[in-house]
């Protein structure tokens, strides 16, 4: 089969598209998928420079690997204990994969610990293969995975509700254009920060007012003036965000494009009684919920660009300009 493989940590020479990798076999409980789409995503390019080295944050990460967290197909195969009734599926693949019950550090994710959609076929366990009846494209479902669900779980997770105030950086990007609707469709008052030029877009999406990046949201909304704030940015200025918070207010965090190290004043923290959480791992039912979300056609896809597979590194170049509002999505075989 066709597929991108990561052979090492660095530069676009590590990414070796082959035509000639063998067709993985589906385990006892597993499928596989023949991929049709997938999406790019910050992790592939923090995996591929070795970003999350060093730290102790990464898994079980292997080489060579075939990257791709986000990925829509059709079921072809069933290992034991599956009923062939689920060949011919349409499905999305759930990129966190936890057992019911198992702690957080667990977990193993789609095209890190595991090979990902960045291959014609991949195997999954059948739970994590989640059949969608959607008429959206391919490559607009393989932009929901990965964004969406991260979106989602920092809602859940810092528990936004109808009529709260909510402030959502990086709002352009994937994991931002997706809070922003999916904040929208909780009924929550969402204020967007991105730069100026994707300020029409996000309304569309939901955002009732908007911010430009480099502007003093301190000065721009006020202190004390959102419940929740939903954050992928980080970066020096990232104190301004608890400012803005309220007392009693909710910090959730799934990224640091902006720089992963921020001064914080803990005398904000603790005299505000603000709570933190940090999104990583998805909550029981988060994955389910989405899909649902995108069947009721509650969120909407928003398709950058979309790129055939052997053309990866164009896709990464263009990703990293963040010139773009939503995702960039790989063509794995023919629509």
């Amino acid at each position: 089969m066709r597929a991108v493989l990561l052979t090492a940590h660095g530069g676009y020479e590590c990414l070796d598209v082959r035509n000639d990798v063998p067709v993985p076999t589906p385990g006892p409980e597993g499928v596989l998928v023949q991929i049709a789409a997938a999406a790019v995503n910050n992790t592939d390019i923090n995996t591929r420079v070795g970003w999350y080295e060093g730290g102790g944050w990464t898994g079980s990460f292997r080489f060579p690997r075939i990257q791709g967290i986000d990925g829509c197909g059709r079921i072809v195969a069933v290992g034991d204990g599956i009923s062939t009734g689920r060949i011919g599926q349409r499905v999305l693949i759930e990129p966190c994969w936890r057992e019911p019950g198992a702690p957080l550090g667990e977990v193993r994710f789609f095209g890190s610990e595991v090979d990902g959609s960045f291959a014609e076929f991949a195997v999954v366990p059948a739970r994590h293969a989640h059949r969608i009846d959607s008429d959206l494209a391919d490559d607009e479902l393989a932009s929901f995975p990965c964004s969406y669900s991260t979106a989602e779980n920092m809602l859940c997770r810092s528990g936004v509700a109808e009529g709260e105030r909510v402030l959502v950086t990086g709002a352009s990007g994937g994991v931002g254009s997706a809070a922003v609707q999916l904040a929208a469709a909780r009924g929550a008052h969402v204020t967007a920060i991105a730069g100026s030029a994707k300020h029409a877009l996000l309304r569309e999406l939901g955002a009732e007012a908007t911010l430009d990046r480099d502007d003093d949201v301190v000065a721009g909304c006020g202190t004390d003036a959102f419940e929740v704030v939903i954050d992928v940015v980080g970066g020096d200025t990232w104190p301004a965000l608890l400012q803005v918070l309220r007392p009693g207010g909710r910090y959730a965090v799934a990224g640091a494009i902006a720089g992963p190290v921020v001064p914080l004043d803990l005398r904000t923290l603790y005299l505000k009684d603000q709570t933190f959480f940090g999104c990583t791992v998805l909550g029981d039912g988060v994955f389910t919920s989405l899909v649902q979300r995108i069947e009721r056609g509650e969120v909407r896809p928003v398709v950058a660009a979309t790129f055939p597979l052997e053309r990866i590194v164009d896709a990464q170049e263009m990703f990293l300009t963040k010139g773009h509002v939503g995702k960039i999505v790989l063509q794995v075989t023919a629509p």
